[in-house]
């Protein structure tokens, strides 16, 4: 299975925003964004002005990156989103934030959604009771999300918890941390993602 194996905070820098890539460690004054607010690669090397087609492949490029998936699979969440009635935008978006590894990291099991994979791929997640080992599995109204009944997924969960306890949680999914387990009450809206990017221009560029 493709990943990228490369330095995360890279992607932050590139991206020239926190995508929120290791965890706990994105917010405090280590954040490379706080250190090295440039671009990766030649200090020499300058931006100058992005053409249409650079703003609309950096915007595919930070949605990707900051959900931790590769292009290919990117696309076929495009292609799934655009045979939906509505806004493929938001539709992709919506779909994106559905992903059980994001679900995961943002009712705070996990630290980060690759910390949240790991968990996932090691069978530390269950969803209404039975293990689920994959990440792009897409969460539903009413499912119920819990780590595994054994000590060592128990004691993971509970001390990610710890780490990240101060950190809001989504309005979508009823979170109960002394259990611990999170139920989706709800599908997520487009008001209810808080990543900073302009989906009609992904739309853009997958439409030429």
């Amino acid at each position: 299975m493709a990943r990228y194996l490369g330095p995360q905070c890279r992607l932050c820098r590139r991206e020239g925003e926190k995508l929120f890539l290791k965890g706990i460690r994105c917010e405090t004054t280590k954040c490379a964004i706080t250190k090295r607010k440039y671009p990766p690669g030649q200090l020499a090397w300058g931006r100058g002005k992005l053409s249409k087609y650079g703003v609309q492949f950096r915007e595919k490029q930070k949605t990707k990156r900051f959900y931790g998936i590769l292009e290919r699979q990117f696309k076929n969440y495009y292609l799934k989103a655009e045979r939906q009635k509505g806004n493929t935008g938001e539709d992709l978006l919506i779909m994106l934030e559905r992903r059980l590894d994001n679900v995961v990291h943002l009712i705070l099991f996990a630290s980060s959604r690759k910390n949240a994979r790991q968990l996932i791929r090691h069978g530390h997640i269950t969803v209404n009771n039975k293990r689920v080992n994959i990440p792009s599995y897409l969460v539903k109204a009413g499912d119920v999300i819990r780590p595994n009944t054994s000590d060592a997924s128990q004691n993971i969960v509970k001390s990610n918890i710890e780490l990240v306890k101060s950190r809001n949680t989504p309005a979508w999914v009823d979170l109960k941390l002394d259990v611990p387990e999170g139920v989706v009450t709800q599908l997520p809206t487009r008001e209810d993602i808080s990543i900073p990017v302009q989906e009609q221009l992904i739309v853009e560029l997958y439409s030429k």
